[in-house]
């Protein structure tokens, strides 16, 4: 008797216990779970998804976002100078910028896709809207670069991607402070030891110390 009391009163209390935990499982459920849910999503997606190919953040997607129509227009001055300029030095560097930033818009606008952010539109540059910003060329500087050749487009050329390459480096040195994502801090580095490297080159063809 004394035995099959015990036994109920054991299974009455874990069936209680049960419920209880149910109820309690329930109510934290819901009571946590925008809470919960708004933790989990911001950190354990962010940590085991990214984390994966490389976490990223928001400087990772300006600066690719602001790289990429920079390079562009780079890329748009280089490919002038075949048929404009007049000095062997500068029609090389300009090959050479082209090689350089073209595979890297590439890169960078994968980057974009994989982060599931839009790259900017191929042929979307507002040059007015750059123009004294970031290095980049404004439309009438860039109708002075078109209309030139000779040693006026070589003079012009330098000068201006002098000032562009400044742009680039700045905005390259702020990726390095403030990015996250290991290959755009190193394609960062990169843009600035080349830039820097044809900043000095480009001084020196101009007869500057």
């Amino acid at each position: 008797m004394i035995s099959k009391r015990s036994l109920v009163r054991r299974t009455t209390a874990v069936a209680a216990a049960g419920a209880a935990a149910l109820v309690l499982a329930a109510c934290g459920g819901n009571g946590n779970s925008s809470a919960g849910h708004d933790g989990h999503t911001a950190t354990s997606p962010s940590a085991s998804g990214p984390a994966a190919l490389g976490q990223h953040n928001a400087a990772d997607v300006a600066f690719a976002k602001g790289m990429i129509p920079h390079h562009r227009q780079a890329v748009e001055m280089a490919g002038l100078a075949p048929s404009r300029a007049e000095s062997a030095e500068v029609k090389k560097l300009a090959e050479d910028i082209k090689k350089a930033q073209d595979p890297e818009i590439k890169t960078m606008s994968g980057w974009l896709a994989s982060w599931g952010e839009e790259a900017p539109a191929e042929g979307a540059m507002d040059h007015s809207k750059h123009g004294g910003g970031g290095g980049m060329m404004s439309a009438g500087e860039m109708d002075k670069l078109k209309n030139s050749s000779g040693k006026a487009f070589d003079t012009a050329f330098m000068e201006m991607m002098i000032k562009h390459h400044e742009g680039a480096v700045e905005m390259a040195e702020a990726e390095q402070a403030d990015g996250a994502y290991a290959p755009a801090k190193q394609m960062a580095g990169a843009i600035i030891t080349s830039q820097t490297a044809e900043i000095t080159q480009m001084n020196k063809l101009l007869g500057r110390n």
